[in-house]
């Protein structure tokens, strides 16, 4: 299938270019190793940190990482865990959207730029779109697709029937799209989005 064959080195450059352009700035790695190594770089000491749900985080480290807390950050994440009562977990989550960094990754990459993310409940898309100060993706160069509507049929044909097998096996009754993200540029001075493409098959 398409959507699983990496990148070829043009297609990458065609696309960091187009991100570039749109305030995104790209960087490139070549393997898992390697993101785990840059992410942990790009992050400075101190600072508060979320994710949002990412097969990708987890297939290079980071959510071991997290949870292991041998690492110099605030995990956010924690505190909502610990939380058992479900109405100020809930709060908790919301504020969540505020984190000085939010990590996560993107379902689909446009050689024109624009970059897609699916989500059944939209927790992430707030932090993604304006609310957190520091985005960083890591994204597989199997996620690049030629546009839009080619993002949008990788959501939907592949990235959506992997996730709800995913959460079936977890015992779930599965997923769904509820909301989607097409993240057209960056206008906000005070904001800075890192994409970190890896030259190895990661996440859906």
């Amino acid at each position: 299938m398409a959507y699983t064959i990496l990148a070829t080195k043009k297609i990458i450059e065609k696309t960091s270019k187009a991100l570039k352009s749109r305030g995104v700035a790209v960087e490139f790695v070549n393997t898992k190793a390697d993101a785990l190594k840059r992410l942990q770089q790009l992050i400075p000491v101190g600072v508060e940190v979320m994710t949002g749900g990412s097969t990708t985080l987890e297939q290079i480290g980071f959510t071991d990482l997290l949870k292991s807390k041998k690492h110099p950050w605030n995990n956010l994440k924690d505190g909502i865990l610990a939380e058992k009562n479900p109405v100020k977990q809930g709060e908790l989550r919301k504020k969540s959207v505020l984190s000085s960094y939010f990590i996560g990754s993107v379902h689909a990459v446009a050689q024109t730029g624009e970059v897609l993310v699916a989500s059944a409940s939209g927790s992430q898309i707030p932090a993604y779109a304006f609310s957190s100060d520091n985005i960083i993706w890591i994204v597989g160069t199997h996620k690049i697709v030629k546009n839009v509507n080619e993002g949008l049929k990788r959501l939907r044909k592949y990235s959506l029937p992997l996730e709800d097998k995913r959460m079936k096996n977890t015992g779930a009754s599965g997923s769904t799209i509820g909301k989607i993200l097409i993240f057209e540029r960056e206008i906000m001075p005070n904001r800075k989005i890192t994409l970190l493409f890896v030259n190895e098959k990661l996440g859906f």
